[in-house]
């Protein structure tokens, strides 16, 4: 895949000037644009609509999808730390789903009620990955619209080493290690809905992997987000929810940060939503 530096937009041409009565008329077909199905064949859901009954774990703003081979995982992120930077409290922020070699990170955030926000959080993004990252960037297209391909450099540290397995540190080539980095695919997907915005970040295998990548489509796309009604100022996170599964399931909390489930290690625990 070839990867260069995002182009300027080219500045758009100038709109005539509408009249009071054609300004609210497009609002209104705005308005009604925003409150249909988000894009593409089916899902993501939102909750106000009929949507497929499938098993889902409820996750307070989002109810996702479970299927045989998937993990699930809860992001913290610390609110409150002790002298030394040692997390104290957290909130949930993130979740993590897990299928063979691959990941794909889920968040739902507050959106306008007449307006997307992808495609200014894609520019964004973008923008970041490049100026910081010191990473590359190409637009693309998928099931879902408009999304952004990303090429990064990737530490490859002793520790990060120590920790992989010898079956993925036997791929890596001699002269990543001696570097110490190598370049890492990241692939971010977005979706607009009724004042919602859903996006996932895929990593690992399923970036090239048909196969895994299928899997973790199918989870996106059968997902519900569930809005609620209380005015939230755009692009901030949606309330995420442990799922009564995880307590129920008796894994424990990893130092405050993360919360782990496999819904296929106790089945019965597991029922429909309806």
């Amino acid at each position: 895949m070839a990867f260069g530096r995002r182009r300027q937009a080219e500045e758009p041409a100038k709109e005539p000037e509408l009249t009071d009565e054609q300004a609210d008329e497009t609002a209104e077909a705005e308005a009604g644009a925003s409150e249909s199905t988000a894009p593409g064949d089916g899902g993501p859901w939102d909750s106000e609509e009929s949507y497929p009954e499938l098993q889902r774990l409820d996750f307070g703003c989002m109810q996702v999808p479970v299927a045989p081979g998937l993990g699930f995982q809860v992001n913290f992120e610390a609110t409150e730390v002790d002298e030394e930077g040692n997390p104290l409290d957290g909130r949930p922020v993130a979740v993590l789903v897990q299928y063979e070699e691959s990941a794909m990170q889920l968040q739902a955030f507050a959106a306008p009620k007449r307006s997307g926000i992808w495609e200014d959080v894609r520019r964004e993004t973008a923008k970041d990955i490049e100026e910081e990252a010191q990473g590359q960037t190409q637009d693309g297209e998928g099931p879902f619209g408009p999304e952004l391909i990303a090429m990064v450099p990737a530490a490859l540290t002793e520790e990060v080493l120590a920790e992989m397995p010898d079956e993925v540190k036997e791929q890596i080539p001699a002269e990543f290690i001696e570097q110490g980095w190598a370049p890492q695919l990241i692939r971010f997907i977005g979706v607009d809905g009724p004042r919602w915005f859903l996006q996932a970040v895929v990593q690992g295998a399923a970036i090239e992997d048909e196969e895994q990548w299928q899997v973790l489509e199918d989870v996106f796309r059968n997902i519900v987000v569930v809005r609620g009604e209380s005015p939230m100022p755009p692009r901030d996170l949606l309330p995420l929810e442990i799922p009564k599964e995880f307590s129920e399931a008796g894994e424990e909390e990893e130092e405050g940060a993360v919360e782990t489930f496999n819904p296929f290690e106790r089945g019965p625990e597991i029922t429909e939503v309806r």
